[in-house]
């Protein structure tokens, strides 16, 4: 099969998110200006895009009438955000903050979630998750119609019990990435063994 974009914009978003696979989740909280607390996971999302200083993305859609969702609007205007991991025992809790709820609906309560504060950023983080990361905005930029958010970390939060010997071990990170549709992925690593090293 070949596509040619143009001939297949109905169908773009399926292709790619069925080819582009496993994507990580960005499990993404904010609060309001009025104080509510928000939590959605985006899988248009990149874990890295710059060490130093470090610098991640994800990119919301926007809403069918042309509004921002609540996580665009409440980073423009607090300039701030939080990362959650996903790990297998939190995915059905993850599942359900993908769900569209009004503004004033707590995406926490919703699914369940005990909260904490971040330490140098104004925002929940889930209590749960394994690792948390704080972030302030950096820059945006629209494209088609997803707002593009770029945020530098200011404070990353570990659990122990993903280290060994002081660092963090792949193979306890339990992370989820999504795939399509109701599909998920877990993490399980394998080594390559390079010879040409």
């Amino acid at each position: 099969m070949d596509i040619n974009p143009e001939n297949a914009v109905d169908d773009m978003y399926r292709l790619l998110t069925s080819l582009i696979v496993p994507r990580p989740i960005g499990w993404v909280s904010t609060r309001s200006v009025d104080g509510v607390d928000n939590l959605a996971p985006f899988s248009f999302y990149m874990g890295i895009i710059e060490a130093n200083p470090p610098v991640i993305m994800f990119s919301a859609e926007d809403r069918v009438d042309g509004t921002l969702k609540d996580s665009t609007r409440n980073v423009l205007e607090t300039e701030a955000f939080g990362l959650n991991l996903v790990t297998t025992d939190l995915v059905d809790q993850m599942d359900r903050t993908s769900q569209s709820v009004d503004s004033d609906v707590d995406e926490f309560d919703v699914a369940g979630l005990d909260r904490r504060e971040g330490e140098v950023v104004d925002v929940p983080l889930v209590a749960a998750a394994k690792a948390t990361m704080e972030c302030s905005l950096h820059d945006t930029m629209d494209i088609g119609d997803h707002t593009v958010v770029f945020g530098r970390i200011e404070r990353i939060h570990v659990d122990d019990e993903l280290l060994t010997d002081g660092k963090i071990d792949v193979e306890k990170v339990d992370a989820v990435g999504r795939l399509t549709g109701s599909y998920y992925a877990r993490l399980e690593p394998f080594q390559v063994d390079r010879e040409w090293e």
